[in-house]
């Protein structure tokens, strides 16, 4: 089967989703053609994917973890969201972490590993969503090549379009691989810290404060 998926859908950036999720034919399509273009780059770099038993079945391998897992992100819907009534009218920040963040990095597609906080002021007689959902949310937008400083944003405005808090904030803190095992070959525990504030979170410093020290609490107490 050949592919025909540049020809039907334009590229997006990376960290971009397709305006509509592949179908079973064009995931199976891309597959194909991503395990045909990992072929030759082994050919090239004189790695043998023939007889190696070690290296056999790499390039499919590959080729189904990039587009079921690594950048599954990027194919798939955004996770639907269980919203419930916000019947006490509770407008104190509520913190949930850590969130495990596993991304990968756009400049050299290596690891990103990490955690991510969010606060999130509620609206009163608005709405509060499942804390499972947080996590999906997060997962969604780091299955992608990504940077982390896109990445805390787009989280971030997902959310606030999708729920319409007084205020959200977001953290998130982790490891980049292509500066831990390449480049400088820095430790593991140098890490790299962003954070993003929309509405309430934004304008108020007391708020943002108060989210500091709750993401402090919840990281030194794991």
């Amino acid at each position: 089967m050949s592919l025909s998926l540049h020809r039907l859908r334009p590229p997006r950036r990376s960290n971009e989703a397709l305006d509509e999720p592949l179908t079973s034919e064009e995931r199976a399509g891309m597959i194909a053609a991503a395990t045909r273009k990992f072929e030759e780059l082994f050919d090239i770099l004189q790695v043998d994917h023939r007889c190696d038993h070690n290296t056999r079945d790499t390039p499919a391998r590959v080729a189904r973890m990039l587009v079921d897992e690594t950048m599954a992100g990027r194919f798939g819907v955004a996770p639907s969201i269980t919203a419930f009534e916000n019947v006490g009218n509770f407008e104190q920040l509520i913190v949930t972490g850590p969130i495990t963040v596993r991304s990968t990095c756009a400049h050299h597609m290596m690891p990103i590993y990490g955690d991510a906080y969010i606060g999130i002021l509620p609206a009163a007689g608005g709405q509060i969503i499942g804390l499972s959902k947080y996590d999906r949310i997060v997962g969604h937008f780091a299955a992608r090549l990504q940077i982390q400083e896109e990445l805390v944003q787009q989280i971030g405005r997902h959310i606030m379009d999708a729920t319409a808090p007084r205020g959200l904030a977001l953290r998130i803190s982790a490891v980049h691989m292509c500066k831990t095992h390449r480049g400088v070959h820095a430790s593991h525990r140098s890490r790299m810290v962003t954070n993003a504030y929309f509405g309430a979170l934004a304008d108020e410093q007391g708020w943002r404060d108060e989210f500091l020290r709750e993401c402090a609490t919840l990281e030194h107490a794991t």
